[in-house]
């Protein structure tokens, strides 16, 4: 990946100037990105807003320069990088976005094995949020492998992953107890979960409405939340993508991601049929970028957050 070395074009682009906090983040005008092998140039039409936007720019990923936001898009193809096939200019895509030149701007890379064409059906709102919530877990309920009739715990169920989750389990006959606050349990319930509450005797209340037992866990909390639940199962029906150190140490794993066209076209299949809704209940101007990561950071989104250049 680079970024084009002209400087008399350039695009408005929201980031961070340095690693830290809110303070660090600013409007910036950055160069036309240049797309290289097996990238894709798009007008972004919508973009997602997730929690790994503000962790990246904490430095949780060990990345300590500046970067521009966004790692999922929604956008109109512009130029097409070496070696791409499968698209063309004035197609119409989804997919997630390389490296550290993001989606929050009028024009963005993405990756284009991680691409798909967006159907009609599908607005870009619905689509710029399908790659990395809806992506993981889709993976988590492919390498779980539970079958129909089995009952997984989905610790944290409420969260911008447990949505499409909740929803796809649905979909394969998997049965859902899924952990969450009080606030959201009617939300839980409508998807089609049972909601127990978080905090002492969590374990009790999952078992009183699985008296069977639970299958396997899915983890979204990490932490204590994570270690209270992880005796249910044996290792390795133990998943989690909130804590990756603790549940190794737990002897669980990872959720390995599959980013393929594959996955994001099996997606937006769902989604066309009404059998997945991504559950979009912010969309705003790119110049209000701060606002709806901040909505996003303090854990008061209900959905998914999506901005319109």
């Amino acid at each position: 990946m680079t970024l084009s070395s002209a400087v008399e074009v350039r695009v408005r682009a929201y980031g961070f100037v340095r690693v830290g906090g809110p303070e660090q983040e600013s409007f910036l005008e950055v160069p036309v990105p240049e797309p290289g092998p097996g990238e894709l140039l798009v007008r972004v039409r919508a973009a997602g807003v997730n929690p790994g936007d503000w962790r990246l720019r904490e430095g949780s990923y060990g990345e300590l320069r500046a970067a521009v936001f966004g790692r999922e898009v929604a956008g109109t193809v512009l130029r097409l990088g070496p070696g791409v096939t499968g698209f063309a200019p004035g197609d119409e895509v989804f997919g997630g976005c390389p490296g550290m030149v993001g989606g929050w701007a009028e024009q963005a890379l993405v990756t284009a094995g991680f691409a798909a064409h967006r159907p009609d059906g599908v607005s870009p709102a619905a689509a710029a949020v399908l790659p990395v919530a809806a992506g993981t877990a889709y993976d988590a309920l492919t390498q779980l492998a539970l079958p129909a009739g089995a009952t997984l715990l989905v610790n944290g169920a409420g969260g911008g992953v447990g949505v499409p989750l909740l929803q796809l389990a649905r979909l394969r006959g998997i049965r859902v107890v899924g952990t969450a606050s009080p606030a959201k349990h009617e939300f839980v319930a409508a998807l089609g979960a049972v909601p127990v509450a978080y905090g002492d005797g969590v374990v009790d209340r999952i078992l009183a409405a699985a008296p069977q037992g639970v299958d396997g866990v899915f983890d979204l909390v990490g932490g204590d939340a994570l270690r209270a639940v992880a005796t249910l199962v044996p290792p390795e029906r133990l998943f989690s993508v909130a804590d990756k150190a603790l549940v190794a140490a737990l002897g669980g794993r990872d959720v390995v991601r599959d980013r393929s066209t594959r996955v994001l076209a099996a997606l937006a299949r769902l989604v066309a049929a009404g059998e997945l809704d991504p559950h979009v209940t912010e969309v705003r101007p790119l110049s209000e970028a701060g606002a709806a990561l901040a909505l996003v950071e303090r854990g008061h989104a209900r959905g998914k957050v999506v901005l319109v250049p």
